[in-house]
C-alpha cells in the first residue's frame, strides 16, 4: 500500500515564529500561502507544513499522487481506495472521504496512541 508523499503537520501558534525557527534549521518554503495561514517546507528529503489555526495538533500527513516536494505523480492509488483497503484491514476513521466522490479528497485516523493520521489527495 502507498500512501504517498509523507509531511509532518505542525499545528503552530504564530507562522511567521515559527517559518523563522525552522529556516535556522536550513528548511526553505516551497508551498503554501503565509496569508492563509500555512506554509510547506521542505531540508533535503525532510518535508514539514506549518498551519497556524487549523487543526489542534500536530499530524502525520500523506498526499497520494504527490512526490515529496508537490510534484505530481503520473499513477498513484486513490484515497478512496486506500480508505476502502483501511476499513478492510478493520481500522476507525476519524472522517472519512466520499466514496462517490472524484478528485480531491481526505480521510483521517488516530494511530493507538491518539497521534492523528491524515491522508489528504488534492487532485
Amino acid at each position: 500500500m502507498e500512501l504517498g508523499a509523507f509531511s509532518l503537520s505542525l499545528a503552530v501558534k504564530n507562522l511567521a515564529v515559527s517559518r523563522a525557527f525552522y529556516e535556522k534549521l536550513g528548511f526553505q518554503a516551497f508551498g503554501g500561502d503565509a496569508a492563509q495561514g500555512w506554509l510547506i517546507l521542505h531540508n533535503g528529503g525532510c518535508v514539514i507544513g506549518l498551519f497556524e489555526g487549523m487543526f489542534e495538533k500536530n499530524m502525520l500527513t500523506f498526499n497520494p499522487g504527490w512526490r515529496e516536494k508537490a510534484e505530481p505523480l503520473e499513477e498513484f492509488t486513490d484515497v478512496r481506495e486506500l480508505q476502502k483497503q483501511l476499513k478492510a484491514n478493520g481500522l476507525e476513521f476519524k472522517a472519512e472521504a466520499d466514496e462517490g466522490s472524484t478528485g480531491p479528497a481526505s480521510f483521517m485516523i488516530m494511530d493507538p496512541d491518539g497521534n492523528p493520521i491524515l491522508v489528504d489527495q488534492h487532485r
